[in-house]
C-alpha cells in the first residue's frame, strides 16, 4: 500500500503537501503492458439473419485453444484547441511469434511454406529484444516532432520477464537520437495503475472477437485491427480515468478496495469542460502523505492544523455524535463489562472451550475429565 500511495504522490506536481493538487498531465509517458489473445471463446453469442449462416468454428480441443502474446504500448493522445486528434497515442501492438516452414503438404498449405507460430514461453530474452527493436523505434518514429527532444518514461509491471534501467543491452539502446528512454516499474499488484489494464487491453479483445479468426494469421490482424480502430478520445479517456482512479488509491490509502470512478466524459466534452488534469482532493494528499511520512518514521503524525476543515468536521461530527449517546447506554455497557470480569475463570474456561467445540450445552468427555482431575 505504501508504494501504491508514493506513487500517486509522486505523479502530483509540487513536492509541497500544501501545494499538491493537480496531477501531471504525463504526456511524456508511455505505457507498456503484454496479454495472451486466445484464437476463440469457448461460447459466443452471434445474430444471424433468417438465412443466413454463421462461420464454421472447430479445433482439436476446447480445452486448450491457440493464444499469442501481444505486447502494446500507448501514450496519450494530443488535440489542438478545435479539438482536432494531432497524434492517436497508438504507438504498436507487437505480437510474440515466428516464422518456419511447413513440414508437409496439406489442403491449406503446400510443404515448405513458412507458417507463424505463437512463441510458447515468452522469457526475458523475448521481451527484452522485443522493447529494443520494436517499441523504442516506434516511438522515435511516430512520436510528434514538434515537441523536440523528449525524455520518455517508458512504465511496465513487475514481471519477471521485464528488465530494468540498468540492464547491459538497455543501456547501450535507451538514447536514441534526441530521444532518452527511462524505464520504470510499477507498484506491484496494480494493474489499475496501467492504462492497458485499465481498460484498452479489453475493448481491443472485445472487438477481435467480433471478427471470429481461424487461425494464428488472422488473429493477428484481427487484433491489429482492432487497435487501431479504437477512436483516439476513448484513449484519452482512459488517461483521464487513470487520473481518477489515483484519486480513489489516494482516498483508500493504497487499497485496491475502492469503487470505480464514474465521469461523463461524453458530457463534459460537449460542453467543453473535459479537464486535461485532474485535481486531487487537498484531504487526501494530506491523509496520503501522513500516512506514507509516518508510517517510515514508525508513527503517523496527524497534526489537526495541517488537516483540511473539511476533514476536521467529519471528526468533530464523530466526536460531538459519540457525546450524544445517552447515559443509559453507557451505564448498560459498563455493566456489561463489569459482569463478564465478575464471572469465574473457570466458567470463562468453559464457555471459551464451549465456543471452540461448537455444544452449547456441555463440553466434550475429553475436557470434563480434564477438568474434573
Amino acid at each position: 500500500m505504501l508504494q501504491r500511495v508514493r506513487w500517486v504522490l509522486d505523479l502530483l506536481e509540487v513536492d509541497n503537501p500544501q501545494t499538491k493538487r493537480q496531477y501531471q498531465p504525463m504526456f511524456d509517458f508511455v505505457h507498456i503492458d503484454e496479454k495472451w489473445f486466445y484464437l476463440r471463446k469457448k461460447t459466443q453469442r452471434v445474430y444471424l439473419g433468417k438465412h443466413e449462416r454463421g462461420k464454421y468454428r472447430s479445433g482439436k480441443s476446447s480445452k486448450f485453444i491457440p493464444k499469442v502474446m501481444f505486447t502494446a504500448a500507448v501514450a496519450r493522445p494530443r488535440f489542438n484547441s478545435q479539438n482536432e486528434c494531432t497524434f492517436d497515442g497508438k504507438l504498436g501492438i507487437f505480437p510474440f511469434t515466428y516464422q518456419e516452414e511447413a513440414k508437409r503438404n496439406s489442403k491449406n498449405r503446400d510443404k515448405g511454406t513458412m507458417v507463424t507460430k505463437a512463441v510458447e514461453s515468452v522469457r526475458k530474452e523475448e521481451t527484452r529484444d522485443m522493447l529494443i527493436n520494436q517499441i523504442v523505434p516506434a516511438i522515435v518514429q511516430k512520436w510528434p516532432p514538434s515537441e523536440g527532444p523528449k525524455t520518455i518514461f517508458i512504465q511496465q509491471d513487475n514481471a519477471r520477464t521485464h528488465i530494468t534501467q540498468s540492464n547491459a543491452l538497455w543501456q547501450q539502446a535507451h538514447q536514441q537520437g534526441d530521444f532518452t528512454f527511462i524505464l520504470v516499474q510499477q507498484p506491484p499488484n496494480s494493474p489499475d495503475l496501467n492504462i492497458l489494464d485499465l481498460g484498452f487491453f479489453r475493448s481491443i479483445q472485445s472487438l477481435m472477437h467480433k471478427e471470429m479468426p481461424k487461425d494464428v494469421d488472422d488473429m493477428m490482424d484481427a487484433v491489429n485491427q482492432a487497435y487501431y480502430e479504437l477512436e483516439a478520445r476513448t484513449l484519452g479517456n482512459v488517461w483521464l480515468s487513470y487520473q481518477y482512479v489515483m484519486n480513489e488509491i489516494l482516498k483508500a490509502k493504497g487499497s485496491n478496495y475502492y469503487d470505480l470512478p464514474h465521469v461523463n466524459n461524453a458530457r463534459l466534452f460537449a460542453q467543453g469542460r473535459l479537464p486535461i488534469q485532474v485535481i486531487a482532493p487537498m484531504w487526501a494528499v494530506h491523509d496520503g502523505w501522513d500516512f506514507l511520512y509516518g508510517t517510515q518514521n514508525g508513527q503517523h503524525t496527524e497534526n489537526a492544523q495541517d488537516m483540511p476543515e473539511d476533514n476536521n468536521a467529519q471528526r468533530n461530527t464523530s466526536e460531538a455524535a459519540m457525546a450524544d449517546i445517552p447515559e443509559s447506554s453507557n451505564a448498560q455497557q459498563n455493566r456489561g463489562s463489569q459482569a463478564w470480569e465478575g464471572i469465574p475463570e473457570s466458567s470463562n474456561a468453559q464457555q471459551t472451550d464451549q465456543v471452540k467445540n461448537g455444544k452449547s450445552g456441555k463440553t466434550c468427555q475429553k475436557q470434563t475429565e480434564i477438568q474434573g482431575a
